[in-house]
């Protein structure tokens, strides 16, 4: 696994603004999975409807951060990616509040949904910060 990782990195250094593509096209995948939930699946879920708009519309946003910074960043994009990264960080955070306050309401199909976002999310922003780590330690002399 730890190989796969290096290699990931590795491959990411060479091409930084690659992620914000990939933290993009998770982020509208993370919106179309919520909207599905609040239009069809709710009842499987068990999270309220207020809170799935609400992470479905941070998504959104992440999402068009992402994509902007992918098309419009060429240099100096270090600044946006971290702040990503850690926004990120938070949205995971903010999503386990939900989920632990929610606990009692949630399903099991909607803790596990939930869990696995949270960890894949939280593997992306540490894919960007050690790609950001390994980036100022190339540039530092």
């Amino acid at each position: 696994m730890t190989k796969i990782w290096q290699k990931i990195i590795s491959r990411l250094i060479l091409h930084p603004q690659r992620l914000f593509l990939i933290d993009g096209i998770g982020a509208f995948v993370t919106a179309v999975f919520l909207f599905a939930i609040l239009k069809s699946f709710n009842d499987f879920v068990g999270m309220p409807q207020p809170s799935l708009i609400l992470l479905l519309l941070i998504a959104l946003v992440f999402c068009i951060y992402s994509i902007s910074c992918f098309f419009i960043l060429k240099r100096k994009w270090q600044a946006y990616l971290q702040a990503l990264s850690i926004a990120n960080l938070l949205y995971c955070a903010f999503t386990l509040g939900l989920v632990i306050f929610y606990l009692p309401r949630l399903t099991t199909l909607g803790l596990v949904y939930f869990l696995i976002e949270i960890a894949v999310i939280v593997a992306l922003a540490i894919w960007e910060l050690s790609v950001l780590k390994l980036n100022n330690a190339k540039t530092q002399p």
